[in-house]
Formats: structure tokens, C-alpha cells, sequence
């Protein structure tokens, strides 16, 4: 399942309204099928991974980090109706499907068809790999990541505007590697207006995954969670400036991943990394977040929170 959870990874960001699911097939203790879902949500990954491995998925063992979806769809065939014509001997899932359509009908009609099913095999693992899809399905939005690059006193540019560069290379690839991997980048008409960002992915190999970039200008609302629910085609949207765009979607609850790079330099008298976020006491600001990830890039430290 940890490799099929490693498959799902390659697929986030371009599958919406899928989900990035992950598949691996094993016969006789070797890998025959591989699969993950592909750009715009087809073809599946257990359609993919039974595929490649043909007729050797009859009396393997398959791994699927979501349960198999159950219902007819105009875009291809039922993944359950692919998997109980293999014929395999068990099936491994990792999270039950959140949609109406499928939820529980897939495992259930596995199991009619003699097929064991094993559930909940890594499922925290697989709610992080899957978290845009599940985050849609529960809010009607997409997951929002806000990514902060400041100084060890919390600046993002010197009083002049000066940001270029803050942190070192390092974390700058890592920064593109998270773009690659969001379908949607926004950014405040501030930001837009003073930096003209390009806000592409500029890592050999990946320019392609470039997201689609937005821009919040002083007339936009924020208000509701439904003001982000519209962007069609969009289950992560990464939030990448300026102060006061971040202080708006933390005031109004909608940033469930924060991505926090600090590089080792003090600026002083700088631009804040964030503007009036509503708090009303410090007791306020306790128990908000929850560190899931710390790692050294070169010179820089990046920090990854998750909401709680």
C-alpha cells in the first residue's frame, strides 16, 4: 500500500474532480500492474494497473488506496466491474470512497463476487495523499495551502519591497516542486501589480504542471467558504501572496496546510508576513495548528502545519 500511496502522489494536482488514487498488483510476491490516475481524471488507476498486468491479476493481491468506485459513468467502465472480471484473490483498500455512488458499494460487491476484501489498510496515510479530493467532498472547496517565505523575524521583503531572494535555491525548487502540485495558485492585486509574478513551475521536466493562476484584487469577498467553491477543476489552491490576501483567508478559516520556509537572516524594519488575522486574545492563537513535517533545504528550514 505505500507504494501505491507513493503512485497517488504522481497525480495530485491534475485529476480533479478525481481523485488521485494509487494502484499495485502483486502475483506471486512481484509488482505486475502499476497504475495511478491520470490528467483529468481517466483513465482510473486500477483500470491503469490491470492493464499492465493483464492476465496475471487473476489470483493477485491489489492495492487500491480507494475503495473502487461502484457507479456507471459515461466516462469509461465501473473500476469494481474491471476488478471482479480479473478475478483477483484479495483486494487491499485503503480508504473508503466519500461519494454517495460508490461509498461501501464497491468492497460490497467485491465481496459478493467472492473476492476478500481487506479495509482500512494505511487510511490516515491515504486521507493526506487524497486530501484535496476529501476536503471537496466534505466542504465544497478546494484545499488550501498558504505558503509563507520569511526571515527569522516573520519578514517577507525589506521596507522597500525588496524580496528577491529571501530564501536560498533550495527551498525555491521545493516551493515549485508544491506548485507542480496544486491545479490553482492565487496571489493579492498587490502582489500581481508590484512583483509580476510568473507563479509558473520552472523545475526541469515539470513547466507543463504549471497552475492556473489567480489574482484576489481589493473588490473581491472572501467571506464564505462558497467564494472558492466555484473554481472548477480546482481541489488544491495554493495562496502565495501578499500580507494581507494570507491574513484574509486566515481570518475567515479557509487555510487547512501552511507551508512555512525561514531563511536564516533578519531583516528588521521589513514587510510583515501577514496582516490583522482577527485575533481577539493570544489564548486565541493556541491549538490552531498541528506540525506534520520539518525538514532542512540547504541554508533554509521549512516547517508544514496542518490545521486542526
Amino acid at each position: 500500500m505505500a507504494a501505491a500511496l507513493g503512485l497517488s502522489g504522481r497525480g495530485r494536482g491534475r485529476t480533479a474532480p478525481n481523485p488521485n488514487v494509487g494502484c499495485v498488483i502483486v502475483a506471486e510476491g512481484h509488482v505486475v500492474g502499476r497504475g495511478w490516475t491520470q490528467p483529468g481524471g481517466r483513465p482510473h488507476a486500477e483500470a491503469m494497473a490491470l492493464e499492465q498486468a493483464g492476465a496475471r491479476a487473476r489470483g493477485a493481491t491489489i492495492y487500491a488506496t480507494l475503495e473502487p468506485c461502484a457507479h456507471e459513468s459515461a466516462r469509461g467502465p465501473a473500476c469494481t466491474d474491471l476488478l471482479i472480471a480479473a478475478k483477483p484473490a484479495r483486494v487491499a483498500i485503503a480508504l473508503g470512497d466519500p461519494d454517495p455512488r460508490t461509498g461501501g458499494k464497491g468492497a460490497a460487491r467485491l465481496r459478493a463476487a467472492g473476492i476478500d476484501v481487506t479495509e482500512g489498510v494505511r487510511e490516515a496515510e491515504a486521507r493526506q495523499a487524497m486530501a484535496g479530493f476529501l476536503t471537496r467532498c466534505a466542504k465544497g472547496r478546494p484545499q488550501v495551502t498558504l505558503k509563507l517565505a520569511t526571515s527569522l523575524d516573520g519578514r517577507i521583503a525589506l521596507a522597500s519591497g525588496e524580496s528577491r531572494w529571501i530564501t536560498g535555491p533550495e527551498a525555491r525548487a521545493h516551493a515549485h516542486l508544491e506548485r507542480a502540485r496544486h491545479e490553482a495558485i492565487l496571489v493579492g492585486r498587490g502582489t500581481w501589480e508590484a512583483d509580476s509574478p510568473g507563479l509558473d513551475v520552472r523545475l526541469p521536466g515539470l513547466e507543463p504542471r504549471s497552475p492556473r493562476r489567480l489574482v484576489l484584487s481589493a473588490s473581491g469577498d472572501i467571506r464564505s467558504p462558497a467564494h472558492i467553491a466555484g473554481l472548477e477543476g480546482v481541489d488544491h489552491l495554493l495562496i502565495e501572496g501578499g500580507a494581507e490576501t494570507a491574513a484574509s483567508f486566515l481570518r475567515e478559516g479557509l487555510v487547512d496546510r501552511l507551508l512555512l520556509y525561514r531563511a536564516p537572516i533578519l531583516i528588521g524594519a521589513g514587510k510583515p508576513a501577514l496582516g490583522d488575522i482577527g485575533l481577539e486574545s493570544l489564548a486565541g492563537a493556541h491549538g490552531r495548528w498541528q506540525l506534520t513535517d520539518s525538514r532542512q533545504l540547504g541554508s533554509d528550514r521549512l516547517e508544514v502545519y496542518a490545521a486542526r
